[in-house]
Parts: C-alpha cells; structure tokens; sequence
C-alpha cells in the first residue's frame, strides 16, 4: 500500500510536469498531511525535486534511472573502445567509474597492449576524498560532496584529511575541469579522472588515467587532464546526452 501510494504521486507529478500537494490530493484519495509526508519523503530521496514555493517535479535521480539505457553494459559498448584506443596510445591504464549509491566504483579498466608496462588501479568502491575518480565526481556533486564524512581517513602522508582543504580542492577541480590523486591513496601511484557530463547536469561517472608518479609528472598530468576532458564531451556526445558543462575549463 505504502509503494502504491509513492508510485502514485510519481505518475500524478510525471503527467502534469509540475505538481503541487493539493494537485497530488485533488488526483488521490490521499489526505493532506499523508500527501505532504510523502512528498516530503520522495524529494529526500531525490526522487521528486522542489522547483518554487510549493511546486515539485520528478527528480533528477528519477530521470537518470528511466531516461535511457545506462547499465555498465551498455554503457561499455561505447566508452570501452574509447579508453582501449587511448591506453595503447598514452601506454598507460584507463578506467570508466560510476557513481554506485553513495561510493564511487571503477567498473572498467583498460591496459596498453603494446608491451609497456604499466599500473592497474583495480576494480571497486573509491574513497570520495581520496581517488580522482570520485573527486571528479564529488566536486561537480554537491550530495556526494556532503557524503564525505568529517573525518577523513588517511591512506598515505598525502591524503588529504582536512575538511577545509578538501573543499579548496573540489574548488580547483571545477575550475580546470579534472581531478588528481597523487600517491594519496598509494606511494609511487598517480591517477587524473574527469567527470563525464550527463544529460541532469550533475556528474556521476568519470574516466581517467594512472601510472607512476615517475611518468604522472606535473606536466604529464595537466596534459592528460586536458585530453580526458575532451574525451568525455565526445563520450557524452555519443550517448546521446546534453554535454553540459559545469564550469570545465580545458585550458
């Protein structure tokens, strides 16, 4: 009865585009403070967004489980080959993640097949302030960003553990467009990630790059910053996607 009710008030915002309780009471049999409760409910799951004094419409984590086809392997078909080209150009690993509830997973990675060595990062849940595939998500994402707990752990002498000093450098990435992890989450390992623009506007997957901070050097690493910001918009492209841009600067 309780899953009626909220599919209910989904199909009564999803068909008038913009609804408020009373139109939700006026189209159910649901009464007032049972309609508000679960409105309320809805839009703290993100499943219902506010948009003015009393207004709601179908959220943004609604739209991007329904519009589209996003399952990793659909997702693949497309991205894979991309990544594939670019590890046997770079000689390095790429990587595909996507933001999975409240972590941020690499689900995909590809290896240079021309004889060089190189690093895998491994597949799994990232730390949100510690990977730059997950602050190349967290910075564009307000909710993630508030998912990162007060106290940080520290993996190596250079993660960053500090609430203040992590908010500069979510700061950063949103201005030059990519994220870095250097050694912070392993000695001697470096990694760059972009976010990959999506048709809501808040980022929840990225791809990147890693290698040894001998090779991962700063110049290195702006250049393939740069490389992979472009490589997402003509991912997003491909998808199908609104390649918008929240403040990414390839420069």
């Amino acid at each position: 009865m309780h899953l009626e009710r909220l599919a209910l008030i989904l199909e009564i915002v999803g068909q008038k585009d913009e609804a408020t309780v009373a139109d939700v009471c006026a189209h159910s049999d649901l009464p007032k403070p049972t309609a508000y409760r679960l409105v309320n409910d809805l839009t703290e799951a993100g499943l219902l967004d506010p948009v003015g004094k009393g207004r709601f419409t179908v959220g943004n984590r609604l739209r991007r489980i329904t519009e589209g086809d996003q399952s990793d392997q659909a997702l693949l078909e497309t991205i894979a080959p991309v990544l594939a080209g670019a590890a046997s150009e770079h000689g390095a690993t790429f990587f595909f993640s996507r933001l999975r509830g409240k972590a941020v997973e690499i689900i995909h990675v590809e290896t240079p097949d021309t004889g060089v060595s190189f690093l895998h990062p491994g597949l799994g849940k990232r730390p949100l302030h510690a990977c730059s595939c997950s602050k190349a998500v967290a910075a564009f994402s307000p909710a993630v960003a508030g998912a990162v707990a007060d106290r940080l752990k520290a993996y190596t002498e250079f993660t960053v553990t500090n609430t203040e000093d992590l908010r500069h450098e979510f700061e950063l990435i949103r201005s030059r467009g990519y994220a870095e992890c250097v050694e912070e989450l392993e000695r001697g390992m470096c990694s760059v990630a972009a976010p990959l623009p999506t048709i809501n506007g808040e980022p929840t997957m990225s791809i990147g790059s890693t290698g040894s901070i001998r090779v991962f050097n700063p110049t290195y690493r702006q250049n393939i910053g740069a490389e992979l910001i472009a490589m997402a918009d003509q991912l997003s492209q491909r998808l199908g996607w609104t390649a918008t841009e929240p403040t990414i600067n390839s420069a």
